[in-house]
């Protein structure tokens, strides 16, 4: 999925199963780094049913089709600025301290305001948050920003949807390049939990929620 306000990833295609490490793709974004290819299906929203410009299956990498197969909880990871981004390559791991990790692009914009703050947010988003998903990856427009439409509720991390079912404050401790994407590192510093609410998965270049 997505990368930053000039959303680079592309999490509604073809057998991406990440949202933040789709760069061998850069020629099919425009001048302002967002593509506009691919909305998921609401009525009035759609452009394309599919990327024109995707690599033919057959001549895909293995692993890329290998990581499309792999289920994945989307996220929204924001930072002060505000700056954000659909992620959904994100994971935790329990210890003393927790930690999280999470692939992104490191041009996204996302990246640059977590450099400079030092912290950021992360929400696992629902199967409501589609259009909020593919607007932040770059998908949707977004006139007057990413942030304009919808209830936001502000952190010290960044802002975080008003019907987020929880959300984590991180501290960022490290991040190094790892593939195409950077590998951020963080430490948990705060947990919320407001409701349980079901996720949204991302498979195969589409979202789906649980049966």
């Amino acid at each position: 999925m997505g990368t930053g306000p000039a959303c680079r990833g592309r999490p509604g295609v073809d057998d991406h199963g990440s949202s933040a490490d789709s760069r061998p793709d850069r020629a099919t974004r425009d001048g302002a780094g967002a593509t506009m290819f691919h909305v998921n299906p609401e009525p009035g929203a759609e452009i394309h049913h599919t990327d024109p410009f995707a690599v033919p299956t057959g001549q895909r990498s293995p692993a890329r089709r290998l990581r499309g197969r792999l289920a994945a909880p989307v996220t929204l990871w924001t930072a002060p600025g505000p700056a954000g981004l659909t992620v959904s390559s994100t994971l935790v791991a329990e210890g003393e301290p927790d930690r999280l990790l999470g692939l992104v692009d490191p041009e996204a914009d996302l990246w640059t305001a977590i450099e400079d703050a030092g912290r950021f947010a992360v929400a696992p988003l629902g199967p409501s948050h589609r259009q909020l998903a593919d607007r932040f990856a770059g998908l949707f427009p977004s006139p007057g920003g990413l942030f304009a439409t919808d209830a936001w509720t502000d952190t010290p991390y960044g802002p975080v949807p008003a019907d987020a079912g929880s959300w984590a404050g991180c501290r960022l401790d490290t991040a190094r390049e790892y593939g195409w994407a950077l590998l951020v590192e963080a430490t948990i510093e705060t947990v919320e939990i407001v409701a349980d609410t079901p996720p949204l998965l991302h498979h195969r270049g589409r979202y789906h929620q649980l049966p």
